[in-house]
């Protein structure tokens, strides 16, 4: 996983490719269905007041995750091509 980031060092609508995640068990397999497969592009949308949690759109849907579970997901950013991800 050479130069990934956590996905909470993303900054809003930045896109990125899901790299690997660090979790086990049923923690793995929820993040695994909820679409944060390896591969699988994921931007930030929507951010609380506090900046915790943190909303990612991944495979269609929006996701909440907090900062302590985004950052045991790593990725890379990638570039758009003509605005979208």
């Amino acid at each position: 996983m050479k130069n990934a980031i956590p996905l909470n060092h993303l900054v809003l609508n930045q896109c990125a490719r899901v790299q690997g995640l660090n979790f086990a068990g049923n923690e793995r397999r929820r993040l695994l269905d909820l679409g944060f497969r390896e591969g699988s592009i994921v931007r930030p949308v929507l951010a609380s007041p506090s900046g915790n949690p943190m909303a990612y759109q991944v495979c269609g849907a929006i996701v909440a995750l907090r900062a302590c579970d985004s950052r045991r997901i790593a990725v890379m950013p990638v570039e758009r091509d003509g605005g979208a991800c």
